[in-house]
């Protein structure tokens, strides 16, 4: 359930000729900026436009005043990209996303059709298509002893050698307001988070993590 093609559907991201390369999503994460680099410069010109260095953005999105986007970064076809939000680059955003009214991204894959409307941070995570997560919830990306991050399914870990993994959600991931994702979780496709939750490890597919940590099949 960690693997990329257990969590993600490529066909609905401009990284898939990433993503296939790895075995685990977050193997990709320190290539994302190299990826918009390549990405950005072979965009057709007649549906983006490159607003200012190495940031490419479809004409058809709407881009509301006040807020910040920095390259490299892509913005898709039909994406919303609301007032106060802070875009810190190395942001690859698929079509028909929202990013919100103070939420931040920095070195983030987000598919198409994600959610990030108000209040989140994101960074160094892979937001799956779809997925969505609710007002207030963010992903911490850094371990608080500064340690690299293991990512952990049930009693076993992998070593990322990776000092920055954020949360890698699946896709069609609901996850509820005021949420905290801790460093390397891993959510399965088609799992819901409540609302306060404090998430870590690896939450399988189809399943809901309750409050207390609690998890129960999505269709119990």
């Amino acid at each position: 359930m960690l693997k990329t093609a257990e969590l993600f559907d490529l066909t609905h991201t401009r990284a898939a000729a990433l993503l296939e390369k790895t075995v685990y999503p977050w193997e990709a994460l320190k290539e994302i900026k190299d990826l918009i680099l390549c990405l950005g410069a072979e965009l057709p010109r007649d549906e983006f436009e490159e607003v200012s260095e190495h940031v490419w953005i479809a004409k058809d999105a709407v881009i509301y005043p006040n807020n910040y986007i920095a390259g490299p970064c892509i913005i898709g076809h039909e994406t919303e990209v609301r007032p106060g939000a802070f875009v810190r680059g190395s942001a690859l955003v698929g079509d028909k996303c929202v990013v919100g009214n103070s939420t931040e991204l920095k070195n983030v894959i987000l598919f198409d059709r994600v959610q990030v409307p108000h209040y989140n941070y994101v960074g160094d995570s892979i937001l799956g298509y779809m997925s969505h997560m609710g007002a207030g919830s963010i992903t911490s990306n850094v371990r608080s002893d500064k340690k690299l991050i293991t990512v952990h399914c049930g009693p076993e870990g992998i070593e990322t050698g990776l000092k920055k993994i954020g949360a890698m959600l699946g896709d069609r991931v609901e996850v509820g307001c005021n949420s905290v994702l801790n460093p390397g979780t891993i959510v399965g496709r088609d799992s819901q988070i409540y609302p306060t939750s404090c998430v870590r490890g690896t939450v399988p597919a189809n399943t809901i993590w309750k409050n207390s940590g609690v998890m129960i099949p999505k269709h119990e």
